[in-house]
């Protein structure tokens, strides 16, 4: 039996524990977007532009609803296309200002569909990756650790599947290459009983803080020069080319049409492109895409 009551009440205090530790770390405070969704729900957008820390952050909550199920939700499920729906879900992008303190993504969600005369199938969906600009061993490592001990209560196996889906998914096919060094990405998943499969889902949320905190305490009062920021800006440039070709989250929330500002909020504020350009051999820059941009066992 599915407890969407108690989902919601915890989506909206992990958004709001969130933002107060985000808060406490940049030293300015998340302005707070409420929306409502024409097509049914709404939802809560807290946004920080310009911070000292964080060039552009986004934690937002979304409760949304409809009639027919677009099929972005329903990839690997065809034959729920079309039904009744309700989804809710935390979704964050942080963009740092220096360049030696990785982005990162994190979500957590759940959907459940009815049709009438018919039991609702439900699932959760999550996960965090991280997308560092210049590597560093030691906080891929951490970032991973920390994944994988959210994870263990629920079983060994878990983590090197999760890992290895977020490989696969947080890839760019036309590039040829990995967004970042990943972390753990899961979807429709409804395998454990309601009540673990939720008590696992909590466990991710509540592990980001403990995931990311410490790299940007450690790489945020790093120097750094326009070279960096250079570079920062050319890399954020396959952030961008992911969310908008390849992202189920995007294209689930401009199909349902959920709020624009909202769902590209994601975007980094700051992007350059350049033709056919290639690090100089044996530079950081080099080493980012030869030693971390490869699909690896961190821990």
């Amino acid at each position: 039996m599915t407890d969407t009551h108690s989902v919601k009440t915890y989506l909206l205090e992990l958004q709001a524990s969130i933002v107060a530790a985000l808060e406490e770390i940049d030293g300015n405070t998340f302005i707070t977007d409420r929306w409502e969704r024409p097509e049914g729900g709404g939802g809560v957008s807290r946004v920080l532009e310009e911070g000292l820390v964080f060039e552009r952050g986004g934690v937002n909550f979304s409760h949304v609803m409809g009639n027919q199920l677009p099929s972005s939700a329903a990839a690997s499920r065809p034959e729920l296309a079309g039904r009744k729906w309700e989804a809710m879900g935390v979704s964050l992008v942080l963009h740092p200002r220096n360049p030696y303190v990785p982005t990162v993504h994190m979500n957590v969600r759940f959907f459940t569909t009815y049709a009438e005369g018919e039991e609702a199938i439900w699932w959760f969906g999550g996960g965090m990756d991280l997308t560092p600009y210049y590597g560093f061993d030691e906080d891929a490592r951490h970032f991973h650790q920390t994944c994988k001990d959210a994870l263990s209560p629920y079983g060994a196996a878990l983590h090197p599947r999760f890992k290895k889906w977020c490989d696969e998914y947080f890839y760019l096919k036309h590039r040829k290459e990995a967004r970042g060094v990943g972390g753990i990405f899961f979807d429709d998943f409804n395998e454990l009983d309601f009540a673990h499969s939720f008590a696992m889902m909590r466990n991710v949320g509540n592990a980001f803080i403990e995931a990311y905190r410490p790299i940007v305490q450690l790489r945020k009062e790093m120097r750094y020069g326009e070279r960096e920021r250079d570079f920062q800006a050319y890399r954020r440039g396959r952030y961008v080319e992911f969310n908008l070709v390849f992202d189920r989250g995007t294209l689930f929330g401009l199909q349902s049409g959920g709020r624009t500002e909202s769902i590209l909020m994601s975007m980094p504020p700051v992007v350059k492109w350049r033709y056919d350009w290639h690090a100089e051999a044996n530079s950081p820059e080099a080493r980012l895409v030869s030693d971390f941009l490869v699909h690896k066992e961190w821990v």
